[in-house]
């Protein structure tokens, strides 16, 4: 709804209003913004380094980046701290880009680096580097179409006339509106042979000169053919980077030297010492960041006698020490974004840069035609260069000697005004002679380039030849290394997961704790919450299975090492949030096991228990939550893990006692199985615990035993009827 002068509202179909105000919006951070075009450029990075070339700093000397900031701004309207953050990032200083296009003096921060700041741009100095004169060779030669600033007081370039896939040499990542843009950064020797070969035979196989990303950071690149393939094609993808460590044996240290692209130390700082503190790495003492000028350095103290590759396996995997730079080749074309792989990247490059060789080409024949017609001129007026004199000496108003040179020689006004400019002093032989000498030398000139923008072969030899020569003058080695399948193995999660004895403990306000029989001898007092209990404490260790059973029929699957570790000195996990239970669910019964082997017991108040394989709780799928953990339609009396068959005394409602053995009742592979009679009912009494015989403390337990099944049992008698033992019933847990 809008409002008209009258304040009276206006109808308008929001469709309408998205196309006319969203829709402008969205193609102008498209189009003007985020997305680079074919030279490698989004419009920022382009209007700052044009700014600098027309500055004179590709051949001068270093200025201050304050001034750099405010020359741009005649092209780029917005505020000069955003200015100055793009020119940051292509600073050879800031380490972002594998070949940086500015060569910089003082602080400008780090890649690498979250937290350090660059410094303001009135205490740095910057110039164009070297390799800059690729982008812009031959920009004053029409290669390229010039538009209007944004106020149309100055020219400045569509595109720079960059003579290599720029594109493709350093990282340019942006994000627009409904689209994204992330490209990897490759190699400059590599994308220049790539892209030769590519031009002198399109059906090349491109991998066998691009071998793989290469990164400004260095660390190292986990090869994956499949995925390489996969990017190379379509654009899309994902490449695994992994820093690269040395092992410093006299200190008990580890020194991390490289970080993946996508990192930063500050992050893995954080990462690792979160790791320590929750006990999921405990061979690490200290950890600390000792970047300084020599570049980045992350020091790990580890325990002595600890395994440091160990370590590092476990860190890639827990931290970003290993992480994914997302490939996503969105590139705009003709002011349309496109997603492309290497093979159409390196086609929609070779089409621009061959246009703007033939804008090159044209422009010098049309300079050298231009010559060559005033020479000409030249040539018939010295032919008789008396005649030319007394035209001019008989010419009695300055404006009737062109005139009057075009009639006497029969030459254009262009030609006859150059006649009329040479100096007296230059009407010798020797000037003559030179002159005219030059006709057909242009003429050779001229012939040479007519044929040349002619053949497209000539002219992509011509570029084939800038390419290697390119590769030869700004080619560098690798930074980051290429490790191949065989060379690494992804560890399995198990092989990372430190192994210990732990008691786990479960209580019956919710809480469930998790201490290291180590931490336990330290502090064995328990913190508990006001009227909770222990309910029940199991014997592990951290690498086994968990299974919670609750009072729903469902039981809760977990890795102990996903697990933090607690003291007893606190409350532990609220199992609510651990786990995220029902309203009013609650866990009444947890196993630890890691070969599912055994069974699990459930008694119900109908007399009947289910023996079920514990084998049936195990799933490949490592499912969190299992349903139908057991039968429902009869309330719980008590739950059991078996690992062999023992004896138990079940308890009636009217103090009945039943002493048998487990391995009178036949496993069931089904686990919600209702199970088979064991404790028959007597005057509507209902089974209402099981009990192991030793914590009952039955003086003669041969008394209440049964040679088969089922059984009513015979009444307690009243010398064991005093159990002195505090057991908690599933009733009580209940309420």
């Amino acid at each position: 709804m809008q409002e008209n002068s009258l304040n009276k509202p206006i109808e308008q179909k929001i469709a309408d209003t998205l196309e006319k105000n969203y829709m402008p919006y969205a193609m102008s951070v498209i189009v003007s913004r985020a997305i680079p075009e074919i030279d490698g450029f989004k419009p920022s990075h382009r209007k700052l380094l044009y700014t600098m070339y027309e500055m004179k700093l590709l051949t001068g000397p270093r200025t201050k980046s304050a001034n750099v900031v405010g020359q741009t701004m005649k092209l780029n309207p917005h505020g000069d701290m955003a200015i100055y953050e793009t020119l940051v990032r292509l600073t050879r200083g800031n380490e972002a880009m594998l070949h940086p296009y500015i060569d910089s003096k003082g602080n400008f921060g780090k890649q690498y680096s979250r937290d350090m700041q660059f410094a303001a741009p009135r205490y740095t100095e910057v110039k164009l580097e070297k390799l800059c004169e690729e982008i812009f060779r031959d920009i004053g030669k029409d290669t390229v179409d010039f538009m209007d600033n944004y106020d149309g007081t100055i020219k400045e370039p569509v595109l720079l006339p960059v003579t290599f896939p720029g594109i493709l040499v350093n990282v340019n990542q942006g994000i627009a509106v409904g689209m994204a843009s992330s490209i990897c950064s490759f190699n400059l020797r590599e994308v220049c042979e790539a892209a030769a070969a590519y031009i002198e035979n399109k059906a090349t196989d491109i991998s066998q000169y691009l071998k793989a990303p290469d990164f400004s950071s260095g660390g190292r690149l986990l090869y994956d053919e499949k995925e390489l393939k996969q990017i190379y094609d379509t654009g899309r993808g994902g490449v695994k980077l992994r820093a690269r460590y040395r092992y410093d044996k006299a200190n008990s240290c580890i020194e991390i030297f490289e970080i993946p692209y996508v990192s930063s130390a500050e992050a893995i700082i954080d990462q690792i010492a979160d790791l320590v503190k929750s006990g999921k790495i405990r061979e690490i003492t200290d950890i600390r960041d000792e970047t300084d000028l020599n570049g980045l350095k992350i020091t790990v103290d580890i325990r002595k006698n600890a395994d440091p590759d160990g370590i590092m396996e476990k860190l890639f995997r827990l931290t970003s020490l290993q992480d994914v730079f997302s490939c996503n080749f969105n590139i705009l074309i003709h002011g349309r974004p496109k997603v492309m792989g290497i093979r159409e990247i390196l086609q929609e490059w070779t089409a621009f840069r061959i246009g703007c060789v033939r804008r090159q080409l044209g422009y010098d024949i049309a300079r050298k035609k231009e010559k060559l017609h005033l020479l000409l001129g030249l040539e018939r007026i010295l032919l008789d260069i008396d005649k030319a004199i007394k035209i001019v000496r008989g010419t009695e108003k300055d404006s009737m000697v062109v005139p009057n040179l075009m009639e006497g020689f029969g030459i254009d006004r262009i030609q006859a005004e150059y006649v009329a400019e040479i100096k007296l002093r230059n009407l010798n032989r020797e000037y003559i002679i030179e002159r005219t000498g030059e006709i057909s030398v242009l003429k050779g000139d001229i012939a040479g380039l007519e044929d040349q923008l002619g053949n497209e072969r000539k002219i992509k030899k011509g570029i084939i030849r800038q390419l290697k020569e390119i590769a030869a003058k700004y080619g560098s080695p690798r930074r980051t290394e290429i490790i191949y399948e065989e060379e690494y193995q992804e560890p399995d999660e198990g092989s990372l997961i430190e192994d210990y004895n732990l008691k786990i403990f479960l209580t019956k306000e919710g809480y469930l704790k998790k201490i290291a029989l180590t931490s336990l001898r330290a502090g064995p007092e328990h913190k508990l919450k006001e009227s909770d209990i222990i309910l029940q404490e199991i014997d592990s260790h951290n690498k086994a299975d968990l299974l919670l059973f609750s009072d729903r029929q469902t039981v809760y699957k977990m890795k102990i090492y996903d697990i933090e570790d607690s003291k007893a000195s606190s409350l532990g996990d609220y199992l609510n949030n651990l786990l995220q239970l029902d309203k009013d669910e609650k866990i009444i019964y947890i196993v630890a096991t890691d070969d599912y082997k055994g069974w699990m017991l459930f008694a119900f108040e109908n007399g009947k228990m289910a023996k079920i394989e514990m084998s049936g709780y195990e799933t490949k799928t490592n499912r969190k939550k299992l349903a139908n953990a057991y039968y429902g339609k009869s309330a719980l009396a008590g739950i059991f893990y078996l690992r062999e068959d023992v004896e138990l005394a079940a308890v009636s409602s009217i103090n009945k006692v039943l002493i048998f053995n487990t391995g009178s009742i036949n496993p069931k592979a089904t686990r919600s199985s209702q199970g088979v009679q064991v404790m028959t009912a007597k005057k509507k009494s209902l089974l209402s615990s099981v009990k192991r015989p030793d914590e009952m403390k039955i003086a003669e337990p041969a008394y209440y035993r049964t040679k088969s099944l089922p059984a009513t049992g015979s009444y307690l008698k009243k010398c064991d009827s005093a159990d002195k033992t505090e057991q908690v019933t599933l009733d009580e847990i209940n309420n």
